[in-house]
């Protein structure tokens, strides 16, 4: 017996999904995780992304975070290319960063969601709410995967 498809979720049924995944939680600054969601997924429209990229940046930390569960991405009503891309920007444990990078480019679509999200984790209005030792630790991570995806250090 086969599936019968079911409608995709819109985009505001994803922002709705990971706004409601994400509720209660801050990022390093004391801010409402979702502004970084929301800015992500602005990022990648500005980019000239598509739906599916949209989609994917969204919902770009949910199973990094276990906001979603792997299974909830698996049977979710996305396309399978969102669904790539979301796998694709989520690290694993003690995965070495060059072998993230790596995914990230091998991953159609992927790059332009990585790019947009470290540009707003490296936005300097954000950082400058760390300590000292917190921002130049972060400037430096995302320094450094930029150069692994062959990103220029413009944001």
């Amino acid at each position: 017996m086969t599936e019968t498809p079911r409608t995709p979720l819109t985009l505001a049924q994803v922002e709705a999904t990971a706004r409601a995944a994400h509720a209660g939680q801050t990022d390093k600054a004391g801010r409402p995780y979702t502004e970084h969601l929301r800015a992500v997924a602005e990022g990648v429209r500005e980019r000239g992304g598509d739906e599916d990229q949209i989609a994917a940046a969204w919902l770009h930390d949910a199973v990094e975070d276990d906001a979603l569960s792997p299974q909830w991405l698996r049977e979710a009503a996305l396309s399978s290319r969102t669904k790539d891309i979301v796998l694709a920007v989520t690290k694993r444990a003690g995965e070495p960063p060059e072998a993230y990078a790596a995914r990230i480019l091998a991953t159609p679509g992927a790059p332009l969601v990585k790019e947009a999200d470290l540009a707003h984790n490296a936005d300097p209005a954000r950082l400058a709410v760390l300590d000292e030792a917190t921002r130049m630790r972060l400037t430096e991570k995302y320094a450094r995967m930029r150069a692994l995806l062959g990103q220029s250090d413009a944001i």
